[in-house]
């Protein structure tokens, strides 16, 4: 089953931490993003394959914009 990985906030994605194909496990960072001057990781909501990103480094992002499949 799919999972999609969100941002919980609107900001700006600061690094990109995996690839297509990468294994992740749950709680592994994905991305960093910077949301009102502050930088955060956004980490797998649950482990497996990274299928799809959807964005880009310095993309300005919405709130529950989504960031990446993992099957």
């Amino acid at each position: 089953m799919a999972h999609e990985v969100v941002f919980p906030m609107p900001g700006k994605v600061v690094s990109i931490d995996v690839s297509v194909g990468d294994q992740v496990d749950e709680n592994d960072t994905l991305a960093v993003f910077e949301a009102m001057k502050i930088e955060m990781p956004l980490a797998a909501t649950a482990g497996g394959t990274v299928k799809e990103i959807k964005a880009s480094v310095d993309e300005m992002v919405e709130a529950e914009a989504v960031f990446c499949v993992i099957d």
